[in-house]
């Protein structure tokens, strides 16, 4: 069990709503696998100060950040350095000190191919991906893809616009139409979409017959567990990944900017199945 000392080392999530993290579980396990004196704590902080949060680490020795919403944005501002991710991006969901500095990072796209390649195997570099949805996640996985070599990368979205920038983050890039989704690879739903108590896949319009065998389908939702887009995709015959290999890697991905640390992936994994 995780002993707190003055000597413990201190990382954290900042949102707004916040208290529903999992990332508390999946970090804290991490720490206790290699026996790390570091804990990881939720902090609610409201929105329109998140830069003030990172002022809060320069003057309480905080040793990392996760961000969620609606942070992002404000906290790729107020760090001292970006890699050219949270650049392209506008947007950081991590943030490490490297010496002096406070360096903000973007784990959420690499840790979506990261998770693809643990889960089912698979390498994006080659295949055509269909991405659902233009917003903050879709964005990060885009770029990711098309830094990890997907040949074609596309963007379906109501607003035509917001599918036009998302698209322009690659040079792989296009926009789209659900149609598209039958000669696709990898079929991403990068949104809200399918979220216990949002709408279903029928609030997009896919129509089921065009998912098939071929083809690997993943939701970043993670709750539920298994999505309506899941279940018919599994009924298609598709190989299917849920939203929580997505935040485990990019969890793992943050663990190891703050540590040094190869992650302890099976620990954290199990924290996630198994939160009790």
């Amino acid at each position: 069990m995780l002993k707190v000392t003055a000597e413990t080392r201190l990382v954290g999530v900042i949102g707004d709503p916040v208290r529903h993290s999992r990332s508390p579980l999946i970090h804290n396990a991490g720490f206790e696998a290699l026996a790390l004196d570091w804990v990881y704590t939720a902090f609610p902080v409201r929105a329109g100060d998140g830069a003030a949060a990172v002022r809060a680490m320069r003057v309480l020795g905080i040793e990392g950040l996760s961000v969620t919403m609606p942070h992002k944005d404000a906290v790729a501002a107020a760090v001292d350095r970006r890699t050219p991710a949270v650049d392209a991006l506008g947007a950081c969901n991590c943030v490490a000190r490297e010496g002096d500095e406070l360096v903000g990072h973007n784990t959420d796209g690499d840790g979506f191919v990261a998770a693809l390649r643990a889960e089912v195997g698979m390498d994006v570099a080659g295949v055509c991906a269909v991405v659902l949805g233009a917003g903050g996640a879709a964005r990060a996985i885009i770029d990711a893809l098309g830094r990890a070599g997907a040949d074609r990368i596309i963007v379906v979205n109501r607003t035509a616009a917001k599918a036009e920038r998302a698209a322009e983050l690659s040079d792989r890039g296009r926009v789209g139409s659900l149609d598209d989704i039958a000669s696709a690879d990898l079929v991403v739903n990068a949104t809200s979409i399918g979220m216990a108590g949002g709408p279903s896949p029928a609030g997009i319009g896919l129509d089921p017959a065009l998912l098939h065998p071929q083809q690997v389908v993943a939701d970043i939702v993670y709750q539920p567990l298994r999505t309506p887009l899941m279940v018919a995709a599994e009924q298609a015959g598709a190989t299917v990944v849920g939203g929580l290999g997505m935040l485990l890697h990019q969890a793992a991905a943050q663990f190891e900017l703050w540590t040094g640390l190869a992650a302890p992936l099976e620990a954290m994994r199990s924290a996630l199945d198994h939160p009790c």
